[in-house]
């Protein structure tokens, strides 16, 4: 399978950058997409040029590293698929991908489709940590969750923090990100002595780290890998407005 590539470049944060055409031929149908670039890498570097630089780690949908704009869409296609996952048989022969890295304020790019996503490490970091003395290791269900407590943090708990909610949405927000990351964190017992907290500088840094407000359309939802429903949001809402009349 033969494919023709329109892929960002970009020396640095204070470069300009550009579209660059590539070929890339004999892809297999079996390859994931950033095997299908890991080939053309290696094309450009027997050549002596720059190879494209791109996030990657486990390659194993986990992480939440391989942040590409794949067609305008990130991750690609396929929904509930990180980039590593999406593999080349979802593309025909002679097909033109267009790859670019996450857009947004608050995500500058580093390098190509390298982005700068500390800003995501600061939301957590201010959230703070579970002070709940525990002692030894608690036997099993000695601390009692209602079910839909567990099933909240479980399902919010899957954010492996890759930045799509970010990308997809039209006013840049990290809104879903972070409710994913309170209501994981406020729906378990363990949380509850931070719960205030937590929820006001999480969002207060959020807000400092310059992301875009949430007009709730949906598309961080839509674009998100690992499905962290969008009523989190609504959660998050209900937790800081109780917060801010608290602190209030």
């Amino acid at each position: 399978m033969r494919l023709n590539l329109r892929i960002w470049r970009q020396a640095g944060i204070a470069h300009k950058g550009e579209m660059v055409e590539y070929r890339v031929d004999d892809v297999s149908p079996d390859m994931s997409f950033l095997e299908m670039l890991d080939v053309l890498n290696e094309r450009l570097t027997l050549a002596g040029e720059d190879p494209i630089a791109f996030d990657h780690d486990c390659r194993e949908g986990i992480c939440g590293m391989c942040s590409l704009t794949i067609d305008g869409e990130p991750h690609g296609p396929q929904r509930s698929t990180t980039t590593c996952q999406l593999h080349m048989r979802h593309y025909r022969d002679g097909d033109t991908i267009t790859v670019e890295p996450w857009r947004a304020k608050a995500f500058p790019v580093v390098k190509d489709l390298v982005v700068d996503r500390s800003a995501f490490d600061d939301i957590i970091a201010s959230g703070g940590y579970i002070s709940a003395p525990t002692g030894s290791a608690p036997d099993a269900h000695a601390t009692p969750v209602a079910k839909a407590d567990a099933d909240a943090a479980f399902e919010n708990a899957a954010c492996i923090g890759c930045g799509a909610c970010v990308a997809a949405c039209p006013n840049g927000s990290a809104m879903l990100f972070t409710a994913a990351k309170v209501v994981h964190l406020n729906a378990l017992p363990q949380g509850q002595p931070e719960r205030r907290d937590r929820v006001l500088n999480m969002v207060d840094t959020m807000d400092d780290a310059g992301f875009g407000g949430c007009t709730l359309t949906g598309e961080c939802a839509t674009a998100c890998p690992k499905g962290i429903p969008l009523e989190s949001i609504s959660t998050l809402n209900r937790e800081y407005l109780k917060a801010s009349l608290k602190r209030a």
